[in-house]
């Protein structure tokens, strides 16, 4: 099916390489998927800057051109072994370290009036039980952070909850580990290989589309 054929689609954002890696999983993910379809849904990639605002202004161009059913925002997290779906965007940026563009916001809100926090909407939890099934390492994650990941999270469900035109799109955020060509610059990273995270994501959209109530098993964590 051609992209003009299809009439649902599925927006899929990844960021630039970030500060001295010349790579980054999210986009290699996301570019890997564009065209791909699922469902019906055919899926369209888009780069995001690795920086506050800039990074928002990205994603709402591509909001207004694909008009999605579906949007799944990628992001690194490097330390983590698993893929990871996260539960909750809060409204705040708070920059350990600057962005590409030497910005390092602290305290600030990522957009000021708005509630404090929003939750994913997409089926987390059955997610990760079918990534898991497929063989995939995968959890659900409580936190994402204060970086540009949860600014792009926080502004995207912010979005789908306040423009009548993205009402019926679902949308969240979903934390990717560290290739191994990245881990074996960094000792004791840990990484998985891009196909598998290729084909964990193809599960997660599968999932996306077809489950429209999530399942009740534990996904908590003491801390």
């Amino acid at each position: 099916m051609t992209r003009r054929e299809s009439d649902r689609r599925i927006l899929v954002t990844g960021f630039e390489p970030f500060e001295r890696d010349t790579v980054n999983p999210s986009w290699e993910v996301a570019r890997a998927l564009d065209g791909w379809v699922c469902e019906g849904a055919e899926a369209q990639a888009v780069q995001l800057p690795c920086a506050f605002g800039r990074a928002i202004e990205v994603l709402d161009g591509a909001l207004a051109e694909c008009r999605p059913t579906l949007v799944v925002a990628l992001g690194l997290a490097g330390t983590r072994l698993e893929i990871t779906p996260e539960r909750v965007a809060i409204n705040v940026d708070d920059a350990r370290i600057a962005d590409n563009a030497g910005g390092q916001p602290i305290d600030q809100p990522v957009i000021a009036g708005a509630p404090a926090a929003y939750f994913s909407t997409l089926p987390i939890k059955a997610i990760v039980r079918d990534m898991r099934a497929a063989g995939v390492p995968a959890s659900v994650s409580n936190t994402a952070g204060t970086f540009v990941c949860n600014h792009v999270f926080f502004a995207l469900m912010h979005r789908l909850a306040t423009r009548p035109e993205l009402a019926s799109a679902r949308g969240g955020f979903v934390h990717l580990p560290c290739l191994p060509e990245q881990a074996a610059r960094l000792a004791g990273v840990p990484s998985m290989a891009l196909a598998t995270q290729v084909e964990g994501l193809r599960t997660l959209l599968r999932t996306a589309l077809t489950v429209r109530q999530d399942v009740r098993e534990t996904g908590g964590q003491l801390h």
